[in-house]
């Protein structure tokens, strides 16, 4: 879920000209850290590191799901003033380049801006859907191995 998730944010990127938000980036992190741990879990057989990786899943969705509603929100109550980033260019004319390299990891976009949906849902909105769901994968895992162990 997560590679898909990031493969599509890129092919929108590059391929539909959608910039990336700050909080559009933060989330990018949280999948990445997400598919990383699940990844290392399942390489795993042992249970303790399977409790422990859907631990840190959690967590790590946990931070995604917040991320995300705050973007959703963001979405629907929209502020009066945008402040969620610059453009590329400004950066690197405006800047010296140790003061433009970290902006521009910060994104681009308006994170209030809706440039894209699918049945309804923005991309945040999407997110969100993602991020409790692998919330509540990793709470099944953590709850099998409690069961049936009784870890």
């Amino acid at each position: 879920m997560c590679f898909a998730m990031l493969a599509f944010g890129i092919y929108l990127q590059h391929s539909s000209g959608l910039e990336p938000c700050p909080m559009c980036i933060v989330q990018r992190y949280a999948f990445i850290f997400i598919a990383s741990v699940a990844a290392l879990a399942a390489a795993s057989a042992k249970k303790s590191v399977h409790l422990t990786g859907s631990v840190l899943l959690i967590l790590g969705a946990g931070f995604g799901v917040f991320v995300a509603a705050r973007q959703s929100w963001l979405q629907w109550y929209p502020p009066q003033m945008s402040t969620c980033g610059r453009d590329f260019y400004g950066m690197i004319e405006s800047f010296p380049l140790n003061r433009a390299i970290p902006m521009i990891f910060k994104g681009s976009g308006d994170c209030s801006a809706v440039d894209w949906t699918f049945l309804g849902g923005s991309i945040a909105n999407w997110a969100f859907v993602t991020f409790t769901l692998i919330t509540l994968l990793a709470l099944l895992v953590i709850w099998r191995i409690v069961i049936r162990h009784g870890v």
